[in-house]
């Protein structure tokens, strides 16, 4: 009795084998573009944070070692507060530490108080002009501050707001108000609006289904936002300095001194300036990461 062997199926077989090596052709593609990702984003971070580590160990160095040449690989060895001291001590350096943290303030709370309810009549309303309200927006953003020097000036004096504190707080709300009203508009947006109506559904007016349900949800997104508002007037040099003479916020106030100024002045400044961008990216990256997700939706 003979028993006749089966035949294998060579196709079948070869498709399997082609179709394992397309797979490990696209994990191989897969990898090399991680692996370029990667890349990229070390040298990104390595372009961005070594001028802070730079200007933070020049500025955490004693005078004598921000002059010294060649300089140490790790000069955080020897750490010293003379250069930080010596720029607190400055001239003008605490009136416009306090200058721009008023201005700072103010900026953010004319801004976050504006900011909310347009950013949410953008997300929930369909009204006419939205979509050129929303570009107009970004327009003021992208405006340059420098055309409007000689008109803002003439225009504060006029009035008799030159050389004060609130007229710079009212120019930063300026500045800032289209970034914040986007954000906050993303924000908004990243709530369903079926939320609500569950709300209103159960007896709650639209004023209450805003203030109990949608209010403690984007909260954590506001208060995001109201911080890079303070950084953004914290940093902001140009229109403090030419609406200012003697109540100069501290950028305003660092630049009128920079060209006669030390090297240890300069480093120190520079540093100073840095850290409440440093803190506020430290503790609201997270929110950041949801908000720019929410943004690219």
């Amino acid at each position: 009795m003979t028993v006749e062997a089966k035949s294998v199926p060579v196709p079948v077989i070869v498709a399997s084998e082609e179709m394992q090596a397309v797979r490990r052709r696209a994990l191989r593609r897969q990898r090399l573009n991680r692996g370029m990702i990667y890349v990229v984003a070390i040298a990104l971070a390595i372009w961005i944070i070594l001028p802070i580590y730079l200007i933070g160990s020049m500025a955490l160095s004693s005078p004598a070692g921000v002059r010294t040449y060649p300089k140490a690989i790790f000069p955080f060895t020897d750490i010293s507060f003379d250069t930080m001291s010596f720029f607190l001590q400055s001239e003008g350096i605490l009136p416009g530490v306090i200058n721009s943290i008023v201005v700072a303030l103010i900026t953010l709370v004319l801004s976050t108080l504006i900011a909310a309810p347009a950013g949410y009549a953008i997300s929930r309303y369909i009204f006419p002009g939205r979509d050129f309200y929303r570009l107009a927006i970004l327009g003021v953003r992208a405006f340059p501050v420098i055309v409007l020097a000689v008109p803002l000036a003439v225009l504060f004096i006029r009035l008799g707001l030159f050389d004060q504190v609130h007229s710079v707080a009212l120019m930063h709300t300026a500045l800032t108000l289209p970034t914040t009203v986007l954000v906050i508009g993303s924000v908004f947006a990243s709530i369903p609006y079926e939320l609500e109506e569950a709300a209103m559904v159960h007896g709650a007016t639209p004023l209450q289904a805003f203030r109990r349900v949608i209010v403690p949800l984007v909260l954590p997104g506001i208060a995001a936002s109201a911080i890079f508002t303070f950084v953004m007037s914290w940093n902001e040099v140009f229109a403090a300095s030419i609406l200012t003479l003697e109540n100069r916020t501290l950028p305003a106030q660092v630049l009128n001194a920079l060209n006669k100024s030390s090297p240890e002045f300069q480093f120190a400044g520079g540093f100073f300036m840095l850290i409440p961008s440093l803190i506020f990216i430290f503790f609201i990256r997270r929110y950041l990461f949801n908000m720019w997700g929410q943004v690219t939706k």
